[in-house]
């Protein structure tokens, strides 16, 4: 958790809130640097989804029950450690066919510390980016059709 003082210690959210000096302290939890990041990667073009099956599947289902935002799914699937002054994340995505990887995770990287300094004052230190799958446009999104079992439909194995 990032807590900043604002009683003329120089940290990185005092210099923007120089009127405020003396007023108290700010704290900003580490699950909202997450939801920002979240956000700011999903808006990415390129990237279909992120986080993987148990922590995509958990957002989804908790974002259902609790009534919430999306954004509370997408902090979820992306991890984030928070220090005083800095902050570094970690994210795995799945991106779009014909996505040119190496360029989408620029943009990744250039989002997400665009959204986290400007919206927190932290410094973005490091954004660790995990391409873990390619979505191909028309493949059925539903990726518990592809686990277990035989894909031949028979009740033989297709392999020995």
């Amino acid at each position: 958790m990032a807590d900043t003082e604002t009683l003329g210690t120089g940290t990185a959210t005092d210099r923007r809130s120089e009127g405020s000096r003396g007023r108290g302290r700010t704290t900003i939890a580490d699950n909202v640097v997450a939801a920002i990041a979240g956000i700011a990667i999903r808006e990415t073009d390129g990237v279909h989804s992120i986080g993987r099956g148990a922590s995509k599947a958990l957002g989804a289902v908790t974002g259902r029950m609790s009534g919430s935002s999306g954004s509370s799914a997408a902090g979820r699937a992306v991890k984030v450690e928070v220090g005083e002054k800095q902050a570094a994340v970690d994210v795995d995505v799945k991106v779009e066919y014909g996505t040119t990887i190496h360029e989408l995770a620029d943009r990744i990287r250039s989002h997400v510390t665009e959204a986290v300094e400007s919206m927190t004052g932290l410094e973005v230190v490091e954004i660790n980016i995990v391409v873990f799958d390619v979505h191909i446009p028309g493949d059925d999104d539903d990726d518990s059709d592809d686990q277990g079992g035989s894909r031949s439909g028979g009740s033989s194995p297709r392999v020995q």
